[in-house]
């Protein structure tokens, strides 16, 4: 299994950070972590030479523009070394340790999956859970435009009443460990500029899209029952 393990100062910033996550009971069991990544890491994330993808017309859910969708993996990752030692941050075995302790997710035989998200005017997303295939979500808000102030996501007690908004603070995020009441969304509202944001998922070995796994094949915690192939790449 593939763990980096080797402690730098990314790696130790983004475990400062979410030590210091602050929990918020209603309307479901949340956190809110503040300046989560170190300023280098934090800097490059939000400046990424990316193009929003053009939505249509259409919006509502993630799912609808599949085709468009950016994700930390694969040719991205062997490209850029400074993404890939993003998703070593969540690969490592301290940072799952770490999350299972302090969220309570079990991240046994999951995966990590990043997205990065660029939107703009027209989108919004339905009252969702996440529950599933997902065991773990961490909303990152990357972009760092004073009229994103309230761009932060809404969350419900269901699927039909607002209970509140997450403040769009650049370098926070937005943590919980998906349930049946775990209803977040986006509201429509106006949106100047692109809204850049990084979701992290610890996906379990249902999720089908392998390309969008930043390490498909190699669980950040595996169970004994699971059989590992030994990584062949560069530890950081």
């Amino acid at each position: 299994m593939f763990t980096p393990e080797i402690r730098h100062s990314p790696t130790d910033h983004v475990l400062r950070g979410l030590k210091r996550a602050r929990k918020f009971e209603a309307p479901f069991p949340h956190w809110i972590a503040d300046n989560l990544f170190e300023r280098r890491m934090q800097s490059h994330l939000k400046q990424l030479a990316l193009a929003p993808p053009p939505l249509g017309g259409v919006s509502g859910t993630r799912e609808i523009h599949n085709d468009s969708r950016t994700y930390l993996s694969g040719p991205r990752l062997d490209s850029d070394h400074r993404l890939r030692n993003v998703a070593d941050i969540f690969q490592c075995s301290d940072t799952a340790r770490l999350i299972q302790n302090l969220f309570g997710a079990d991240l046994s035989d999951t995966y990590v999956r990043l997205e990065y998200c660029l939107d703009t005017r027209g989108f919004w997303l339905k009252p969702h859970t996440d529950l599933g295939v997902k065991r773990f979500t961490m909303l990152i808000y990357l972009s760092d435009d004073p009229r994103h102030s309230d761009l932060g996501t809404d969350l419900f007690l269901d699927e039909n009443a607002h209970a509140g908004r997450v403040p769009f603070t650049p370098n926070s995020a937005l943590i919980f460990t998906p349930s049946k009441k775990t209803f977040h969304g986006f509201l429509p509202r106006v949106i100047d500029g692109v809204r850049r944001s990084l979701i992290l998922n610890y996906v379990t070995t249902e999720w089908k899209a392998s390309k969008q796994l930043a390490y498909p094949g190699h669980p950040v915690l595996a169970s004994k029952s699971t059989r590992v192939i030994a990584f062949p790449g560069k530890r950081i």
